[in-house]
């Protein structure tokens, strides 16, 4: 019985890290949310979401224009001066870096899943 005490503290000290790991600092394999993100709030946080290539990527001069959708279904035009990656517009599921403002969402990078 003295033996099996000794291990208990330790088994749940693990359990209780790799619970703190899984919830905060692993990334999700699912889609992101837009209502994690604050209009007011000019830092630039990642999100993944599904493109949505049916409605066009319109690109003029430095700046892109094209719309995704969130894990909530909620579509958002994504607008931001910045050079796209090879085969964006075959990709599924993209990662955007960037902030919410008023009319969309500003993307400063785009990284293919």
């Amino acid at each position: 019985m003295k033996h099996l005490q000794k291990f208990i503290l330790p088994v749940l000290l693990i359990v209780v890290v790799f619970l703190i790991y899984k919830i905060y600092f692993s990334a999700g394999e699912g889609l992101g949310s837009f209502s994690d993100f604050d209009p007011n709030n000019n830092a630039v946080k990642a999100i993944r979401v599904q493109l949505l290539a049916d409605k066009g990527i319109n690109q003029q001069g430095g700046a892109v224009v094209f719309y995704v959708s969130d894990k909530n279904g909620k579509e958002m035009m994504v607008s931001g001066e910045l050079n796209l990656p090879q085969g964006i517009e075959t990709a599924q599921v993209i990662t955007l870096k960037g902030h919410l403002s008023q009319n969309g969402f500003h993307a400063h990078e785009v990284v293919i899943e």
